[in-house]
């Protein structure tokens, strides 16, 4: 499945559409969201496999936020239920969960082995370390390590981005869901930095406010995923549609050809 290739002014259009999106249900569309943290924090305090559950469990949970904003796109009424919709594809989701377990678990392993364990050992402990010193320090001794988990894991990422919405609506298999996300994702590296620049400031503005404005940055996140997720991946019959404006002659052409 091929991605469309995208202006860099997307990127600005997502967050313009998903605004769109969250006025028709803000007040539901939060409360599904903190119903969302409040489970995954839940789970996260299970002993020693609360981590790896909500690893299963955050694409099942995202593809519930997702169904809601298609329901808000078809002028539906905004549910509860939505959030679970996602269990629906539990197999395919839990997968592509396990899957990306897997993969940020080998990426360490890369760092550790070359040149970033103090580093990875900071990073992965449960006990924050307070003195910058020490960061710094490990920091300089990854060498070559540092870039290349920044490159495997911003490839991992991209290849996520999408995937959940690509198994839930697409039909398509995890495998296949993350190929497409991560092609669909370098094929639109400038809007996808628009958007991210975007969002980079507005959660500037949003924590300067004491944190509220991420009452209202958190739905713009999901909601702008959503749109950027439907311009990129249209349906088969907005692409017909697409094609056939495409090929449309403009009414005035043949006029102007033949008096030319």
């Amino acid at each position: 499945m091929e991605a469309r290739k995208l202006l860099a002014s997307d990127g600005w259009l997502w967050i313009k559409q998903g605004n769109y999106l969250f006025k028709k249900s803000p007040i539901l569309l939060v409360a599904l969201i903190l119903i969302t943290i409040a489970a995954l924090l839940a789970t996260s305090r299970i002993p020693l496999a609360g981590d790896v559950i909500i690893g299963f469990l955050f694409p099942i949970f995202f593809v519930g936020l997702m169904r809601g904003c298609q329901a808000l796109e078809n002028d539906e009424e905004l549910e509860i239920a939505h959030l679970f919709w996602g269990f629906q594809r539990a197999p395919f989701l839990v997968t592509l969960g396990a899957i990306n377990i897997i993969a940020e678990s080998l990426i360490v392993i890369i760092m550790s082995n070359t040149g970033g364990k103090e580093l990875v050992d900071i990073l992965t402990s449960e006990s924050p370390v307070n003195d910058p010193a020490i960061i710094i320090a490990a920091v300089q001794n990854a060498g070559i390590s540092l870039p290349l988990g920044i490159g495997l894991f911003s490839a991992l990422l991209m290849a996520m981005q999408f995937a959940p919405m690509l198994i839930a609506f697409n039909n398509i298999s995890p495998l296949a869901a993350l190929k497409a996300s991560l092609r669909a994702c370098l094929r639109n590296m400038a809007a996808l930095s628009v958007y991210g620049v975007v969002m980079v400031l507005f959660a500037f503005a949003a924590t300067l406010a004491m944190m509220l404005g991420w009452i209202i940055l958190f739905p713009l996140m999901i909601t702008s995923i959503y749109a950027a997720y439907r311009r990129l991946f249209p349906t088969a019959e907005e692409m017909v549609r697409m094609a056939s404006s495409y090929n449309t002659t403009p009414p005035n052409s043949n006029a102007a050809n033949d008096g030319q």
